[in-house]
């Protein structure tokens, strides 16, 4: 198995670190633009093998595309990082240029390659990568809904004084202050956090999680990391042990929840295959209409795409 990691960036470096502690893959080989940046760091934790006891090879390459041929999987988190005061939305003009060029660079030396998408803004992100890719829509797809969720899971479980381990959640819609964390679907040990947590506790929640992403920029003056390249990692190993894994995922949508023609996140089943069915559950009312307002944020972003007619 030999999996690519475009970016070397600190989230394409954490993704790659935790690849290699999972032992998923007999090579990994990490791409970036900068020179000798993809080079040390892929040396640096090459050299934590026998510490940290994984025998998986880490190659590092400066934008030699042929050093990726043959890989079943290619984890995209290419392009410029928010800063803060910039929205996802900022981020689109350079970053699609970037994720066209990378996508169709690794494609050609690995055309059958499963593609997760981490770049922002993540939906529009993984449109992109899917038009350059020229495949179908099941082997590409992107990493938003494990990290949101994760976030939400981590809130619920500092409220409650309980392992995040215990906590299980579901969250549709783009990536970003759209999200739709589902509080109905969210459950602690089983238990329905309605009777755990009272509502306005889990609206405080839910509104934290939304602006989870912007409140880390500010913090430290740029994206996370180590949570989204750890959330890319849990995805690769799904489809690497083809677990059927039940994830929240950016996926390409045309009919499921009334939604057509965009990436945006929903839960689907993720294999060796890729997403191998989009899972749709039952929403209320209010659910359907936060859902088509994220759908109908996704979409503005999907026309500033289309107006770049880079496609």
């Amino acid at each position: 198995m030999k999996i690519t990691v475009i970016g070397a960036g600190n989230v394409g470096a954490t993704c790659a670190n935790v690849i290699a502690h999972k032992a998923l893959a007999n090579q990994i080989v990490l791409v970036d633009i900068k020179p000798g940046l993809a080079e040390g760091k892929a040396l640096d934790m090459w050299q934590t093998a026998s510490v940290n006891i994984f025998d998986t090879r880490i190659i590092g390459v400066t934008d030699d595309y042929s050093a990726t041929e043959g890989s079943e999987i290619i984890v995209i988190t290419s392009g410029i990082p928010r800063k803060p005061g910039m929205s996802r939305d900022d981020l689109i003009a350079t970053n699609a240029r970037i994720v066209k060029d990378v996508t169709e660079k690794a494609i050609r030396y690995s055309p059958d390659a499963i593609v997760v998408v981490v770049s922002n803004p993540l939906d529009v992100m993984t449109y992109a990568a899917y038009r350059a890719a020229n495949k179908h829509h099941s082997k590409v797809f992107g990493m938003a809904g494990i990290l949101d969720a994760a976030r939400y899971k981590s809130f619920i479980a500092e409220k409650l004084n309980t392992s995040p381990r215990d906590v299980q959640a579901l969250l549709l819609g783009g990536h970003g202050d759209t999200m739709v964390p589902l509080p109905r679907y969210t459950s602690v040990s089983g238990i329905p956090v309605s009777q755990l947590l009272d509502s306005d506790v889990v609206d405080s929640i839910v509104q934290k999680t939304r602006q989870g992403g912007g409140d880390l920029v500010k913090l430290i003056g740029t994206s996370a990391w180590y949570a989204p390249g750890a959330a890319a990692a849990l995805m690769v190993e799904a489809i690497v042990h083809d677990q059927h894994r039940i994830f929240s995922v950016c996926a390409y949508v045309n009919g499921e929840y009334g939604i057509r023609d965009i990436y945006l996140g929903v839960p689907v089943k993720l294999g060796r295959a890729g997403v191998e069915e989009v899972i749709e559950i039952e929403l209320d009312e209010y659910e359907k209409q936060l859902l088509n307002d994220s759908a109908c944020s996704v979409r503005r972003l999907k026309k500033t795409l289309d107006d770049m007619k880079l496609f």
